[in-house]
């Protein structure tokens, strides 16, 4: 791994804006889609576009069902390889989310020719084959176009057994919330386009977005499990709310339990912040309850757009210390209890 002062070339300098942070902002996006018309759905189609859910699943049989999602963004970072890894885990979590096992994937390439060597753009799929390849995954296929900006993604196919699909709607009221990885990556990033992010701060985003997800699938099988989503463009208080409208409950958050990358909080403090943050905030701050206590700061940190971050999981307090078992098995160990959910209409409360 390099850090990003080494590269020749700058990926994100090709970019409007990178990773997770590339979603157009909730409010824009719920005013695009409100019009669009209702469509047949055929009574196979378990989840769809209802709540917002982290992938489409079709049922097959009795036995399985088809998980299908899609994810592609600009870079976030400079090195090629690394902007691969980071978009590939990105797309794959989406299954893992579902508590899917992923079975393929397809490429998703879209490059300024004229402007990136052919050895830099192969560099970006060959960090995506990797990240397949940990998964145990092939890249089937895909697609590529010349276009303005950089652009890389994944198409991911899945299977799960139908009584084992978790959406992001099913919390019950009593649950606890738990965050399987730290946040802050859109603000490491911010900092890294500004160049003010150091080695060990590029070293722990790069680490925590190439962590695939699969705790998720093991998560599946716990009854206890009501509710799984991941954390990415929208922050997370911004995922906490489609859980909460999902279910037609309240989230109540916990700032103080809630896990930080390193170096994180004195960036924010110094004003690395992304616009993402801002637009989120814009689209659905009015649905958050924030505690007098609560910082600006603090604030962004909570909207701050995630690329590829970590599995949100809503349980019965019996299921607790096997959910946290579960992520400590694969490496998660900043996991963390954040708060809970409770009798309400779809907003969340975040306390100090």
């Amino acid at each position: 791994m390099n850090a990003p002062a080494e590269q020749k070339i700058r990926l994100t300098s090709f970019s409007h804006g990178g990773g997770c942070g590339c979603k157009i902002a909730p409010g824009v996006l719920a005013e695009i889609l409100k019009n669009s018309s209702g469509f047949p759905v055929p009574k196979e189609l378990m989840v769809g576009i209802e709540t917002a859910d982290d992938a489409a699943v079709y049922r097959l049989n009795d036995e399985q069902a088809l998980i299908a999602t899609t994810d592609f963004f600009m870079p976030i970072v400079d090195d090629p390889y690394d902007f691969g890894r980071i978009a590939a885990t990105n797309a794959i979590s989406d299954v893992y989310a579902m508590g899917g096992t992923p079975i393929m994937a397809l490429a998703l390439v879209g490059m300024p020719i004229d402007k990136l060597p052919v050895e830099v753009i192969g560099q970006i799929i060959r960090g995506g084959e990797s990240i397949c390849a940990e998964a145990g995954i092939p890249i089937a296929g895909g697609h590529t176009i010349d276009s303005v900006e950089p652009i890389y993604g994944l198409v991911v196919l899945g299977l799960v057994h139908p009584s084992k699909v978790k959406r992001n709607a099913d919390a019950r009221a009593g649950d606890k919330l738990i965050l399987g990885k730290p946040i802050g990556v859109g603000i490491l990033s911010a900092a890294l386009k500004k160049e003010a992010l150091d080695a060990d701060g590029y070293a722990s985003m790069i680490a925590n977005a190439t962590k695939l997800n699969k705790p998720g699938k093991a998560l599946s099988e716990l009854a206890g499990v009501h509710a799984l989503t991941d954390v990415t463009g929208f922050g997370l208080l911004g995922h906490l709310l489609e859980l909460a409208r999902g279910a037609k409950l309240d989230g109540q958050l916990r700032m103080a339990q809630v896990p930080l990358l390193p170096q994180v909080q004195a960036l924010a403090e110094q004003g690395f912040i992304t616009g993402a943050s801002g637009r989120n905030w814009g689209g659905y701050g009015h649905d958050v309850v924030l505690d007098d206590a609560i910082t600006p700061v603090q604030q962004m940190l909570l909207t701050d757009p995630q690329t590829s971050g970590g599995l949100l999981v809503s349980c019965d307090p019996d299921a607790v210390d096997a959910v946290l078992a579960l992520f400590a098995q694969g490496g998660f160990h900043d996991a963390a209890v954040i708060g809970e959910m409770r009798a309400g209409t779809g907003k969340v409360h975040v306390s100090a």
